[in-house]
């Protein structure tokens, strides 16, 4: 479960993040300072949960996640405060829970486990075939990701292949990978697969290349991803 830290203070988002790192299944893809980041982080990285402060420059938590419930997929809320007396206010905008500073390990796991894995936006961005945005021909166009063959990151810009084609996209191969974590395999620091397209991985004279099913080109595998390559594709 992709989960994104909201809270003013960087030691606070520090720790929710070694925190987070000792439960299994939930990733931290991102940290915001305020709502209006938040906000952005919502749209970009998609995150299934918000670990979420109250009291924060600018709009408050409450307020953001009041905001949220307007979105057609919108996120679990998690707060996570100092300040207890906002408790009432807080549950108007329907958390999946409250919890007070410091954080204890023993909190937090009861807090996600009474979230339980499927959120909403869980739920729904499983059931919806995601879509890749680019521009060709000065046209915004998408296309569905199991249509996608392989990214490559090319200097400045990561380049998206495709059985029509080909095209350049905003996103980097980190941000591809947080964002589609059970589709995208990594064969090479500038390469990653789409793992429905993998046909088989080959290698001769300590060389390693994988083979993408009704493409006859070879892509370069890393000798750190092979084992990667293996254990995923067996």
């Amino acid at each position: 479960m992709k989960v994104l830290i909201v809270d003013d203070e960087p030691l606070a988002r520090a720790r929710l993040q070694r925190l987070l790192a000792q439960q299994a299944g939930y990733q931290c893809v991102g940290e915001a300072g305020n709502a209006a980041q938040a906000m952005q982080l919502i749209h970009s990285l998609q995150p299934d949960l918000l670990l979420l402060d109250i009291a924060m420059p600018g709009a408050d938590g409450i307020s953001l996640a009041t905001d949220i419930l307007a979105l057609a997929t919108p996120p679990a809320v998690i707060f996570v405060t100092a300040h207890p007396q906002h408790a009432l206010d807080a549950y108007q905008a329907g958390p999946a829970d409250y919890i007070l500073k410091p954080v204890s390990p023993e909190r937090l796991a009861q807090a996600l486990q009474r979230l339980g894995t499927q959120t909403r936006a869980h739920l729904e961005r499983k059931s919806a075939e995601p879509k890749l945005s680019y521009i060709q021909a000065g046209i915004k166009r998408q296309i569905e990701l199991k249509d996608v063959l392989y990214f490559s990151a090319e200097d400045k810009y990561v380049r998206m292949v495709f059985s029509k084609g080909e095209a350049i996209i905003e996103q980097s191969l980190v941000q591809l990978q947080q964002l589609y974590p059970d589709n995208l395999l990594r064969i090479h620091r500038s390469t990653m697969i789409n793992k429905a397209h993998f046909q088989r991985l080959i290698s001769a004279n300590g060389k390693h290349w994988v083979v993408l099913a009704g493409r006859g080109d070879k892509l370069e595998v890393s000798r750190r991803e092979v084992a990667n390559i293996r254990s995923n594709m067996s």
